[in-house]
């Protein structure tokens, strides 16, 4: 059962069993975590959650109740006797548009009982660029509330009136915003504590120093005549280090300047 029956959502991840008054608690499909950080999807596809994430240290993390995954069907919040969740658009034109008051419904629901530290973001092709700052960012929040636009879009009174805040996994389109929020809450689940079990693989990888990664190697010692760098096997730390450091700063001035120059601006400014 739910709050409203009408509402159907799904809930992955482990249930915690604690004293209440409320029973019933511990049989609803969205049973209460206390204090693990969780995603809310508004999304038409529920069933292609939790899809990746179930997978790997995020779907392992997702069992152990270190994270909470909650799916709600924005078809339950349609209109007439065909759940109408879309529309025509105003002053006419190509496809469809998210209908205003079926959004509102399911984003009331959504955000029912969350904390003020709960931001409410839709996955759009305008929005500003997923980058490591907005995961550590989320990271930080007690849970996020991701907003799956599916044809044309929403209706913009939506955003406006919700403050939605707009964010896009790059500068192309695609059909949904389903794989978007995935790759959200993938880069956003591995910086909670616990998840990558091994805290400084976060503070190592692209990004955290913002640079692009300096090149990883494994055994063999030679592969098809390429051996592994020498300081690498030499054992000296200091080396090794600043090793890892020229060949992150040389990776990132070739291959992303954008990133190369907030980086010196950021170390002038130091």
């Amino acid at each position: 059962m739910t709050d409203d029956p009408k509402t159907p959502a799904r809930s992955l991840g482990r249930k915690t069993i604690r004293p209440s008054l409320k029973p019933r608690e511990l049989m609803t499909p969205t049973p209460d975590l206390k204090g693990a950080w969780k995603a809310k999807v508004i999304t038409l596809f529920p069933t292609a959650f939790p899809g990746v994430l179930g997978e790997s240290l995020t779907g392992k993390a997702l069992q152990e109740g270190l994270w909470q995954l909650e799916t709600i069907e924005l078809r339950a919040f349609g209109k007439g006797r065909h759940r109408n969740v879309d529309d025509t658009p105003a002053g006419g034109g190509a496809g469809m548009v998210l209908r205003a008051d079926v959004l509102g419904e399911a984003i009331e629901h959504a955000m029912a009982g969350t904390t003020p530290n709960w931001p409410l973001i839709y996955l759009s092709p305008r929005g500003r660029r997923m980058d490591q700052a907005l995961m550590q960012r989320l990271a930080r929040a007690d849970g996020v509330t991701l907003l799956c636009g599916r044809f044309e879009g929403v209706d913009e009174r939506v955003l406006e009136h919700y403050r939605i805040e707009e964010v896009s996994l790059g500068d192309f389109v695609m059909t949904g915003g389903e794989i978007a929020a995935q790759a959200l809450i993938d880069a956003t689940v591995r910086l909670i504590p616990g998840v990558l079990g091994n805290a400084a693989s976060a503070q190592e990888e692209s990004f955290s120093s913002g640079l692009l990664e300096h090149p990883q190697y494994t055994r063999p010692a030679e592969w098809q005549g390429r051996p592994i760098p020498e300081v690498l096997l030499s054992g000296h730390h200091g080396r090794i280090e600043q090793w890892r450091r020229e060949q992150a700063e040389r990776i990132t001035r070739e291959r992303r300047p954008d990133l190369w120059e907030a980086y010196q601006a950021r170390k002038s400014d130091r």
